[in-house]
């Protein structure tokens, strides 16, 4: 795997985790007694992201380095944000709530695209 790849993922799993600790803060939930119910969050939405990912070609080159194909991560959330809230709930015991997976999808979609907008501003920028 290249360099790029890895700051890509790894950027990828620290924009997860932000968004999921901000969700749950958002809801007065942010201490380490939800520690557990925000792995039930992250690791779906995390495993669903890199599911997904690859085959929208978030890693390749040509996709990373144009502002114009910022619609990829956001298209990657929308689909992966329902998938994850199905596991998490199965792994929580609890009822899926259509509110909260549209909520999870739109914010996943915004902090994606905000997180690959930086990456392509700091790693594309001209001299």
């Amino acid at each position: 795997m290249t360099k790029t790849k890895w700051i890509l993922c790894a950027g990828d799993m620290v924009a997860i985790a932000i968004l999921t600790v901000i969700g749950f803060a958002t809801h007065g939930e942010a201490d380490l007694t939800f520690l557990p119910r925000m792995g039930a969050l992250y690791v779906p939405l995390s495993i669903s992201w890199f599911l997904l990912a690859p085959a929208l070609g978030l890693f390749q080159p040509d996709t990373t380095s144009a502002a114009k194909q910022l619609w990829r991560p956001a298209l990657t959330a929308l689909f992966a944000a329902p998938l994850a809230a199905v596991v998490g709930g199965f792994l929580l015991k609890a009822p899926i709530i259509p509110i909260f997976v549209a909520v999870l999808a739109a914010t996943s979609a915004l902090g994606m695209v905000i997180w690959r907008a930086f990456y392509l501003f700091w790693n594309y920028q001209k001299p």
